[in-house]
């Protein structure tokens, strides 16, 4: 972590006047910040943008989008006049494609001139914007694996302990079914969410090393057998009931999801961390009460993938605007803000665990310290973490990606149809 005092001003760029976004000013320097909606982590970022725009006197603003609708907007913005100068990105394959283009400021220059800013981040998180060598994104959030959700309620009344194994997993569907309880929440709605029972899956089933194939873009790497029968036990569990009669219409954005789980009508939800914001702003009294309880993805008895391996986002990053009128400013916000102490402890207070390294005595102290720590020693015991595929692979093969898979989950798909239409995306 940096003190608030650690400032990064000599970095031989050029400070224009004007701001390029809608929402900023027209007669200085400003820094437009584009972020998915997230109430709480919005706070926090909107705390950083305001003090950084204060001592460096220049107008700032954040403007959010729901995640869907940002994934078009940001796309279409970039490269127009209505882009912002900071922008939030998933890192990997997203964040390739915008280095494709030349809409993203190499930021490598700026890491190398400021090295307690570069060394503040975990390695593996800040390598996941590093493209061809270069570096064009920051973490701009906590690390984010996705967990295995449930309300320890439920699972009390039924009499039951979280599963350690899939077999686990199966018994409980059995259990709670008979209990009139929806075994899993699955906003299937949106089919990220049915994603991550696919890459956790195909994890377990054939190890880390399959998807790495396919992000390489190898040939037949779709077809492999272990996504084949990975995209099979997604149909089972369908055909178990394990999701409900109703998922396909079930979403996330609203907290439809996380209000099914918190009032017991659903006993598990897998789900990123930042499930605990999303709890703490819908249902905070299913938090206060301590209902809410966290596990590892189950393992897989006979499959080949390490159980401590974990799959999710390692952050999210925020990238500077090729095109931006300010990019000084905006990367100045981005080397004083990102790792500041203030800037870490406003994430750890709203239930995040930073990207960054020798915070285990903070998170230990924290009103959530069970969580986050589970969190840390999670992704530090980890063997792999592989990041969410349709961030990982170029969007529009994500996009293919994720209609299929909503037709698999639906019965409409097969999974061999299923991994033709992804080979022909290669």
């Amino acid at each position: 972590m940096l003190g608030s005092a650690f400032v990064a001003l000599a970095l031989g760029l050029t400070t224009a006047c004007g701001t390029s976004g809608p929402g900023a000013g027209d007669d200085g320097p400003g820094v437009e910040v584009w972020v998915v909606e997230d109430a709480t982590v919005n706070e926090v970022v909107q705390t950083a943008v305001d003090t950084y725009s204060e001592n460096a006197g220049i107008e700032g603003e954040v403007v959010t989008y729901v995640n869907d609708a940002y994934k078009q907007r940001i796309q279409v913005a970039l490269g127009s006049p209505e882009a912002p100068d900071v922008f939030f990105n998933w890192g990997g394959g997203n964040l390739a494609e915008y280095v494709k283009a030349d809409q993203v400021v190499d930021l490598t220059e700026a890491l190398e001139a400021n090295p307690e800013f570069k060394e503040a981040f975990l390695p593996s998180v800040l390598d996941v914007a590093k493209i061809d060598g270069s570096y064009y994104g920051v973490p701009m959030q906590g690390v984010l694996p996705v967990v295995l959700f449930y309300n320890k309620k439920v699972f009390e009344d039924a009499g039951v302990e979280p599963p350690a194994t899939y077999d686990d997993l199966l018994d409980l569907v059995d259990t709670f079914k008979k209990e009139g309880v929806t075994p899993i929440v699955l906003p299937g709605a949106q089919a990220w969410t049915e994603l991550m029972w696919l890459e956790y899956l195909v994890d377990r089933v054939g190890g880390a090393d399959v998807f790495q194939a396919i992000a390489a873009g190898e040939e037949g790497a779709w077809s492999d057998p272990a996504v084949i029968k990975a995209l099979e036990m997604c149909q089972d569990l369908v055909e178990r009931g394990a999701f409900g009669d109703n998922f396909s219409s079930l979403t996330s954005d609203n907290g439809s999801a996380s209000t099914v789980l918190a009032s017991g009508k659903g006993a598990m939800y897998l789900m990123g961390t930042w499930e605990l914001s999303n709890q703490i702003e819908n249902n905070p009294d299913f938090v206060a009460n301590g209902d809410l309880g966290f596990a590892a993805f189950p393992a897989l008895e006979d499959g080949e993938g390490d159980p401590a391996a974990i799959v999710g986002n390692p952050s999210n990053y925020f990238s500077v605007n090729s095109d931006s009128p300010n990019t000084q400013e905006a990367i100045n916000f981005l080397v004083e803000s990102m790792a500041s102490d203030a800037y870490v402890e406003d994430l750890i207070e709203i239930g995040h665990v930073p990207a960054v390294a020798g915070i285990e005595d903070k998170l230990a102290e924290t009103e959530h310290a069970e969580f986050t720590t589970f969190t840390y020693q999670l992704v530090s015991d980890a063997p792999t973490f592989t990041q969410s595929w349709d961030q990982a692979i170029p969007p529009s093969a994500a996009e293919t990606m994720l209609t299929n898979l909503q037709l698999v989950f639906l019965g409409d798909m097969t999974p061999e149809e299923f991994a033709e239409a992804m080979e022909a995306t290669q």
